[in-house]
């Protein structure tokens, strides 16, 4: 099917906005504006902390038994990456940008996944304040990463920064004035919409695999209450009959994985036929977002993410990750910020009062915690319970004397 969008495609000349940086920069010889990006973001070091970071079970594992197969938020990263890219190609996005929204559209995320950006953001609702690793990412791309003498932050391109903001989420100027300059009134580029349908396609595949590798999930139980699932496992139960169950559960999850992107592509194509909508200027006015899944995927896309959060997200098991989550994150937050002398020196410098710093004692530890991976932070709380075991027992001990 041709696609009539291709002069949709985000286009690469460094004079355009969505190619513009904040701090402009020489045209480089051999490389695009998004390849660039694409680079910055792969070297830095919130995209490689990602690796310790939960996507559904920690590095723990389950029931403490560890394993290295279940996804990390890295690799879910990179598995998303690849579908989008796939998307993108194939109508004729610009697949450099899409490939680099797709690499750091989870950059902000805290240790222990949901759960702990739950959880973090009930600590600082506390204080009038919230989480969001989607500004979270923001954050960390115009600022906290430190790599060049010349400026602060990777000095992306605005293509990149208003799609961190935009990809999955609508915000207004009311309830973020600060985002004021991101077109906040206009629809993101497709490259961007797609992050966050090639984001859902991602999981809802990889959880299913990953839940079954936990044995949290059973084959028997989800063919009689996923539909999506069932259409694709029976023809290959059919076809590959003498095949282990495994291996016929990883042609079924394959199929279903190119059927959910294959319907994105022709809902899509179908959404911008019947706007009318050809140009990246059409996109941006057209009120809604284009990239979408048909009506009937989108049924059962629902009903495939609401027997994930029965079957496996609120399973005995993961509740316990989640308690342990909440625990841990509520522990620290709350400890740092009545004694901030505790943090490293620069993140001390940042707050009121101490160093110079202007910054409230909350967000900043929420900030140093966001960019912990799951094994820090256990650690940091192994430290903070000894030392306040060993406070106790000393108070104990002056009070006997």
């Amino acid at each position: 099917m041709p696609f009539p969008l291709r002069s949709c495609a985000a286009p690469s000349a460094p004079d355009d906005l969505l190619s513009s940086r904040e701090h402009p920069e020489p045209e480089h010889a051999y490389r695009s504006p998004f390849e660039r990006d694409r680079a910055r973001i792969i070297h830095a070091r919130a995209f490689r902390r990602l690796a310790g970071k939960t996507q559904v079970f920690s590095a723990g594992g389950v029931a403490g038994e560890p394993s290295d197969h279940f996804r990390s938020r890295l690799t879910h990263t990179m598995e998303v990456a690849q579908i989008a890219r796939t998307v993108a190609t194939a109508r004729g996005r610009n697949a450099d940008l899409t490939e680099a929204l797709a690499l750091v559209h989870d950059i902000g995320h805290p240790p222990f996944g949901h759960a702990g950006e739950r959880a973090l953001d009930e600590a600082l609702r506390e204080h009038g304040l919230r989480f969001d690793h989607n500004l979270h990412a923001l954050r960390i791309v115009e600022h906290f990463e430190s790599r060049y003498a010349a400026f602060r932050g990777l000095n992306l391109t605005f293509a990149v920064r208003e799609g961190i903001i935009k990809h999955s989420h609508d915000y207004t100027v009311e309830e973020q004035p600060e985002l004021g300059g991101y077109l906040l009134d206009e629809q993101p580029p497709l490259e961007a919409q797609l992050i966050d349908l090639a984001d859902e396609i991602a999981y809802l595949t990889a959880d299913l695999d990953d839940g079954m590798e936990a044995g949290l999930l059973d084959v028997g139980h989800m063919r009689a209450h996923l539909g999506l699932f069932e259409r694709f496992y029976a023809p290959m139960a059919g076809e590959h009959a003498l095949s282990s169950p495994q291996l016929i559960f990883n042609e079924a999850l394959k199929r279903m994985l190119n059927a959910l992107v294959g319907d994105l592509l022709e809902e899509t194509v179908r959404r911008a036929a019947l706007g009318h909508v050809g140009t990246l200027a059409e996109v941006r006015a057209a009120g809604q977002r284009l990239v979408a899944f048909s009506p009937e995927i989108e049924r059962e896309r629902l009903l495939a993410k609401q027997y994930l959060h029965a079957q496996l997200y609120g399973s005995a098991t993961l509740r316990r990750d989640h308690a342990m989550a909440d625990r841990v994150i509520r522990d620290l937050f709350h400890a740092w910020v009545r004694e901030p002398e505790l943090l490293p020196p620069g993140y001390q410098a940042r707050i009121g009062g101490l160093g110079g710093g202007r910054e409230r004692a909350p967000r900043v530890v929420a900030d140093y915690i966001a960019g912990m991976t799951d094994g820090f932070i256990l650690q940091q709380h192994a430290l903070w319970t000894e030392r306040r075991g060993d406070a106790g027992l000393a108070e104990t001990e002056t009070r006997s004397s």
